[in-house]
């Protein structure tokens, strides 16, 4: 892959830098602005180099039209107290206030246009839908900057298609994120182990099939662990259960055995009457909860067994709370993952925190990005990467395509 140095002098030329942008909104209010901040030393990079860096992104899911809820405005505007430099915004994409901010951009200006997924060409199934959005968008520009890891395992235009019109180049933050993903693929340091949490099983299963060949240990938490307990023989009660799941997780365990591969489950589990903060809830052991309740977290021992059997990990992977975190009484588990994490990173070993709802748990319970060896901005694309998938967003990059 080209990286943006290759690119030449960039000094008044229109760079478009594909971003992941995508934040937690309430409201207007963002709550989490960890990939704003990810994006910002690529962006600094090309405007400080005299580019004129024609920003684009998308927020949520719109449905190929303009919601209002959607609009990248307030990413735009903290984007611009982030770089300490003022950030235009196009109140479309590719249309008349794009085209018109773009043409009056100077110098190390930067413009932000509006979220991608207004545009029903952005996601469309049809190569042809996605080529002619691709074209208008790299009408706008004379080079392309892909920097949004976050959506590279999509095959999308902004990530894809316009890559193949433009010459093209991959970011700093694109680059940091594959050198690490790496590490954890290509003879990681071992102890390697992994910690897997949030909701479905059937959300990981690919990527468990293949770290059950490079992983020295597997840590199960969240929601998908019932199934795993289930798969035991244990009562889950009313806990979160994929039943078609059940016999698939049962030839994990037994591929583990074989392997060798060290599988830790929670030895106690939280379990609440309702999935609702004021619910009355009890520690109980792992597999004896009670069939009208439900595990909402991993219990205070579990807490202490995960941080034992990271201690003397050199490399650990983690991605999926542990638990309900958002609501404060559930919240203890994923804190002493999160913990143990800390430590092993102080101990000199590389932890990463595999994006998504693991990187805003970490933030949200007060943990700094620094006290981890990498948080990465793509919880879908670091799985696919660890899977062996091709991630189209990447593949692009190593094309020949004549620019």
């Amino acid at each position: 892959m080209r990286s943006v140095s290759e690119l030449g002098d960039l000094r008044g030329k229109r760079v478009l830098v594909r971003s992941d942008l995508n934040v937690p909104l309430d409201g207007t209010t963002i709550t989490d602005d960890g990939r704003i901040r990810a994006s910002v030393p690529t962006i600094k990079a090309l405007a400080d180099a005299g580019a004129r860096v024609v920003v684009c992104a998308h927020l949520g899911r719109p449905k190929g039209a303009p919601e209002e809820r959607y609009s990248l405005r307030p990413v735009a505007t903290r984007l611009g107290q982030l770089l300490g430099r003022d950030v235009t915004f196009a109140t479309d994409t590719v249309g008349e206030s794009a085209r018109a901010e773009v043409a009056s951009a100077q110098d190390g200006d930067v413009v932000v246009l509006e979220n991608l997924r207004f545009n029903a060409g952005e996601t469309a199934k049809s190569d042809e839908e996605r080529a002619e959005f691709a074209a208008s968008l790299a009408e706008l520009a004379d080079a392309y900057v892909s920097d949004g890891f976050g959506v590279v395992h999509r095959k999308q235009a902004s990530v894809y298609d316009v890559a193949r019109l433009l010459p093209a180049a991959v970011g700093g933050l694109v680059e940091r994120e594959v050198e690490v993903l790496r590490r954890l693929t290509v003879d990681p340091e071992r102890p390697y182990a992994v910690v897997l949490g949030g909701a479905k099983v059937s959300d990981k299963l690919g990527v468990i099939d293949n770290l059950l060949q490079t992983a020295d240990r597997l840590l199960v938490g969240g929601g998908m662990v019932f199934t795993f307990l289930k798969a035991q023989g244990y009562e889950v009660g009313t806990s979160l259960l994929e039943a078609d799941q059940v016999e698939q997780v049962k030839g994990y365990l037994e591929q583990a055995k074989e392997r060798g591969v060290e599988i830790v489950l929670p030895v106690d589990i939280v379990a609440a009457t309702r999935f609702s903060a004021d619910a009355e809830y009890e520690v109980v052991p792992a597999g004896a909860i009670p069939a009208d309740r439900m595990g909402v977290d991993i219990g205070p021992e579990s807490g202490v067994l995960f941080a034992e059997k990271l201690r003397d990990a050199r490399t650990v992977f983690w991605n999926g709370p542990m638990g309900a975190f958002e609501m404060e009484p559930y919240a203890a588990g994923t804190a002493a993952l999160a913990q143990a994490l800390v430590d092993v990173t102080s101990k000199g070993g590389l932890t990463v925190v595999g994006g998504g709802d693991s990187a805003a748990a970490v933030r949200q319970l007060g943990f700094e990005d620094d006290q981890f060896g990498h948080i990465s901005t793509g919880g879908g694309a670091s799985l696919e990467y660890l899977e062996g998938k091709e991630l189209p967003g990447l593949a692009v990059l190593d094309e020949e395509t004549g620019h």
